[in-house]
C-alpha cells in the first residue's frame, strides 16, 4: 500500500469516526497506543490488529486505522502548517542544537510549539476511538481517557537487527546502527517535552517481547486485553482470529 492510499485511508477513518453514533455506550469506545523498541515488529502487529479489532471489536462497520507516519500529515493539515515543516517533526532525529539554531533564523516555529499540535491531534484521534496511535508519547497524552488501552513492544538487539535487515535490506552495521540512534531519540523526546522514561513499565497497560511471540500472537494478545478492559469481551464474546487488512503506516 503507498503513502497516498494508506493516508485516504486515514482520513476515511477519520470521517467515519466523526459520524454520530448510533446508541453507543461508553464501553463501544477503543484506542490503542504503541511505545516501541526500534525494529520489535510494531507496524506488522498494528496492522493485524487493526484487521482483527475491525471484525470483531467495538463498533461494528466502522474502520479502524493505524497512524505513525501518516500522523505528521494529520497535524499539519489540521493546523494549517506547510508541509515542509514534516522534516522538523520527527521524535527521533533533531537534536537540541540543530532546532534552536534554525529557531533562531526563522526556519521553523519552535518545536515546542509543534509537539503541542501534535499532542493535540493525538488527543483528538483517541477521543473518538477506533485508532492504533503509534509512538510520540501517545500513551502519556492519553492516560486520562479510561478507554485508550497501552502497550509497550521490546525485543532482543539481535532479534531486531535481524528484523530491520528483512525489512530494509540493511547491514547488519546499518541496522544496528540505525537501532541505537532511533532508540536514543526516541527515549530523548518522551523525556525532554514528557518527563518520562520511555523503558518505565508503569506507563503501559501491557509489555510483549516480540522474540517470543508472532505478530499474530501478540495482536490477539492485545485485542483480548484490550477489549477486556472495557468490558466488550463479556458482553460480546472473546475476539475470533483475524489478519491482514489495509491500516496507515
Amino acid at each position: 500500500m503507498n503513502d497516498t492510499s494508506r493516508l485516504d485511508r486515514c482520513l476515511t477513518f477519520i470521517n467515519a469516526q466523526l459520524r454520530p453514533r448510533q446508541g453507543g455506550r461508553p464501553r463501544d469506545r477503543l484506542a490503542i497506543t504503541f511505545s516501541r523498541q526500534t525494529g520489535s515488529g510494531a507496524w506488522d502487529i498494528a496492522r493485524r490488529l487493526a484487521a482483527l479489532l475491525e471484525e470483531t471489536g467495538p463498533p461494528h462497520g466502522k474502520p479502524w486505522a493505524v497512524f505513525d507516519r501518516e500522523l505528521v500529515e494529520r497535524v499539519l493539515e489540521e493546523h494549517d502548517l506547510p508541509a515542509k515543516l514534516a522534516e522538523f517533526m520527527p521524535e527521533d532525529t533533531i537534536s537540541y542544537v540543530q532546532n534552536a539554531v534554525e529557531e533562531v533564523l526563522g526556519l521553523h516555529p519552535p518545536v515546542l510549539e509543534l509537539v503541542g499540535k501534535t499532542t493535540e491531534t493525538i488527543f483528538r484521534l483517541a477521543t473518538v476511538g477506533n485508532v492504533i496511535l503509534i509512538g510520540r508519547g501517545a500513551n502519556l497524552i492519553t492516560r486520562r481517557l479510561r478507554h485508550v488501552f497501552h502497550v509497550r513492544l521490546v525485543g532482543s538487539r539481535e532479534k531486531r537487527v535481524q528484523r530491520l535487515q528483512r525489512r530494509f535490506q540493511f547491514s547488519e552495521a546499518e541496522a544496528r546502527a540505525f537501532i541505537e540512534k532511533t532508540d536514543r531519540g526516541r527515549q530523548r523526546y518522551l523525556k525532554e517535552y514528557f518527563r518520562a522514561d520511555i523503558a518505565d513499565p508503569l506507563l503501559y497497560d501491557l509489555t510483549i517481547n516480540t522474540d517470543r511471540l508472532s505478530a499474530e500472537q501478540a495482536a490477539e494478545l492485545i485485542a483480548v486485553a484490550a477489549l477486556e478492559q472495557i468490558g466488550w469481551r463479556k458482553a460480546r464474546g472473546k475476539p475470533s482470529r483475524g489478519e491482514g487488512g489495509g491500516t496507515c503506516r
